[in-house]
Parts: C-alpha cells; sequence; structure tokens
C-alpha cells in the first residue's frame, strides 16, 4: 500500500497537469458585456463560457496578447474613466488595473509587437503601454476630436486612427531621421560639441518624426479595419451611412460607398480579405459587402442592433455582439447564415481572439 499511494498520487497528478495543458492549450473568444462588467472567455467549438474575470466600469474593448496570456480591456466613460484592465487568462481572474491619469477616455486598443497601443479620446491621443516595464512608454496627439478606434501595424511604424466627432481618419508614418546635424547645432562644424557619449555626426534630438496626414472621410466615422494586405483601410460612416475607402499609400479617399449603414459601429474584414462586414447599433441587420466590386452581397439578420465584430483566424466563422439583444450570434462565412449563439452576459460589445497557449 506504501508503494501504491504515491504512483496514484503522481498518476493522478499528471492527469491534471495534461487535462490543464489542453484546456490551456485552446483559443479562445473573449466577449465583454457591459452590463455585468466582466469578461468571458468562451471555447469557440462548443460555444460555451468557460469562465469569466471582472473588468471594471464601461468595458468596451477587449484585445489579447500574443501569446493568449493576457487581455487588456479599456474602461471608457465616455472620456471620463482613465484604466486599462489586465486579466489573466490562464487563471481566469483579474490581475491588475492601470491608471493611465492624466489620460482618459481610452478606447481602441491593439496588441503590436509586444506593447499595448490605445486611443485616449479625452485628450485626442494615441499612446503606448510597456507590460515589461509597466509604464506609458509613448504618447502622440492626433488633434482630432474623439480619437477613438486605431489599428497598429507590425513594426508599428504606421498608425491609423479614426476621430468620431471630426469625421476624419489620421494616418500616421513614422519616418527614420536621415542627414547630418543642422548648420551650427551640436556636432555641426564650428557648433558646440555634442553631449558626452552622443554618436558624432548624428541629429539632435536622436530618432525620426511621426508624419500625420488628415483625411476628411464621411460623419461619425468609427468603426473600421484595414485590408489584409495593409494597401486599404475601409472607414464606416455612422453618420451618413457611407463606408471610405483609403489608400493607404496614397493617403486619400478612392471610392465612397453608399450603402445605407447609418448606426454603423464596427467594419471588419474576413481573413482572406474578400468581405467586409459591417454591424450597426440602429439596425437588426449585419452588411456583408464584396471587396471586389464594392457591392451589398447580402443583410443577415441577426437581432435588434449590433457592436462588436470578430473574426476567426481561419475564417470558418464571425462573431458579432448583438448588444440589445444580450447574446452574441454566430455566423458562417461560407454559407453567410447565423448558425448559433452565445449567451456570455448583458450587453455584449467588445470582442477579441485570444491564441492558443
Amino acid at each position: 500500500m506504501r508503494r501504491r499511494i504515491p504512483f496514484l498520487f503522481l498518476a493522478a497528478s499528471l492527469l491534471a497537469v495534461s487535462a490543464g495543458a489542453q484546456a490551456g492549450g485552446s483559443a479562445s473568444l473573449l466577449v465583454l458585456s457591459k452590463q455585468d462588467h466582466t469578461v468571458a472567455i468562451v471555447d469557440p467549438a462548443s460555444l460555451k463560457v468557460l469562465g469569466k474575470a471582472p473588468v471594471g466600469d464601461d468595458p468596451h474593448e477587449v484585445v489579447a496578447s500574443a501569446d493568449g496570456r493576457t487581455a487588456y480591456v479599456s474602461n471608457y466613460g465616455f472620456g471620463r474613466f482613465h484604466t486599462i484592465t489586465v486579466i489573466d487568462l490562464v487563471n481566469r481572474r483579474q490581475d491588475k488595473v492601470i491608471d493611465l491619469t492624466p489620460l482618459r477616455g481610452p478606447h481602441g486598443l491593439a496588441f503590436v509587437d509586444g506593447k499595448v497601443w490605445f486611443t485616449a479620446e479625452a485628450n485626442k491621443c494615441i499612446g503606448s503601454y510597456d507590460p515589461q516595464t509597466g509604464k506609458v512608454d509613448w504618447i502622440l496627439g492626433t488633434g482630432q476630436n474623439r480619437t477613438h478606434m486605431l489599428y497598429v501595424f507590425p513594426g508599428a511604424k504606421r498608425i491609423v486612427t479614426t476621430n468620431v466627432n471630426a469625421g476624419t481618419v489620421s494616418v500616421f508614418n513614422f519616418e527614420e531621421a536621415q542627414g547630418g546635424p543642422p548648420p551650427g547645432g551640436p556636432g555641426a562644424p564650428g557648433g558646440p560639441p555634442p553631449p558626452p557619449g552622443f554618436p558624432a555626426g548624428a541629429i539632435l534630438p536622436p530618432g525620426g518624426d511621426w508624419n500625420p496626414t488628415v483625411v476628411p472621410v464621411g460623419t461619425r466615422d468609427e468603426g473600421f479595419d484595414v485590408s489584409p494586405d495593409g494597401r486599404e483601410a475601409w472607414i464606416a460612416n455612422a453618420g451618413d451611412g457611407t463606408v471610405s475607402i483609403i489608400d493607404l499609400n496614397a493617403k486619400r479617399v478612392t471610392a465612397t460607398l453608399d450603402v445605407n449603414v447609418k448606426s454603423a459601429n464596427r467594419l471588419k474584414f474576413t481573413p482572406d480579405g474578400k468581405r467586409v462586414l459591417v454591424s450597426m447599433l440602429g439596425s437588426g441587420d449585419l452588411v456583408v459587402i464584396d471587396v471586389a466590386s464594392h457591392q451589398i452581397e447580402k443583410r443577415i439578420p441577426i437581432g435588434h442592433g449590433a457592436a462588436g465584430i470578430q473574426m476567426q483566424p481561419d475564417g470558418k466563422r464571425a462573431y458579432v455582439a448583438c448588444t440589445p439583444d444580450n447574446y452574441v450570434a454566430v455566423i458562417d462565412l461560407k454559407t453567410l447564415e447565423v448558425v448559433g449563439r452565445i449567451e456570455a452576459g448583458g450587453n455584449p460589445d467588445g470582442l477579441a481572439w485570444a491564441a492558443a497557449l
């Protein structure tokens, strides 16, 4: 008996570790509930809620780290709040709260190059938070009213934002510094010497600069996405019901689609780039637009209004937060039909995909 107890204990422990590894190794859909102030962790295979964690007041957007272990939730408050809540997805609990003071109204989120990028609507700016140092390490003003959503390109050399009340899109491009020091400046011939340890011939200050381009679009532009090839941004204009298409290299609008999407909230490309889905808070239809033809392919009845949209990375399904109806609609992207519902809490809004651990 003395020999069997350790063996049975070891076997049971190994079984528990294995089961835990399998559970932790699955990708998850994250669903914010504005009513319950929680984030639900959902198994996309069974559409069952695996767990929930508190996220603070007025949660609007959620994003997961690249390793799928951590989620970040913006506490918006229409410019009153100033926090981002951090969720431990492995243990399905709140980890900590990041205080962004004096920045207020965090909303749009992205996780790129190991950092959390966010908008601070009340301050008309965007910023980044480094989880390694636990600090906000960069801020850039937009000069535009209600900078709301953002898209950060890999490498963080280009950033796109929608500015709701300004009716504009900001395209920021980072350009490396070139050339030598300015005439008469530190390190230039005849000028003062550079600071100790500063490389000879370098420009002061070091580094490059962010060059902004402000592109006028429709009224109350909010939801938007960048095409998978990175060439275009499609913008849903909630005020006039149009979709603006911006050539991101030319930095100008190349087409405006009259597709009747007034009250549009979110817009997302399918992973193959062939379709765009638009949700509307004031309509029960999800609008599907064919990217090549710029024509509406289908209007899918999903409820009484919708907000967040999330694509399954394999392109098989889309998830749409039907806020007034308190469920998330599951869309088959092959048939363009509703194939399921997820009950993840009242007034669902922001959605995110957490990659497998």
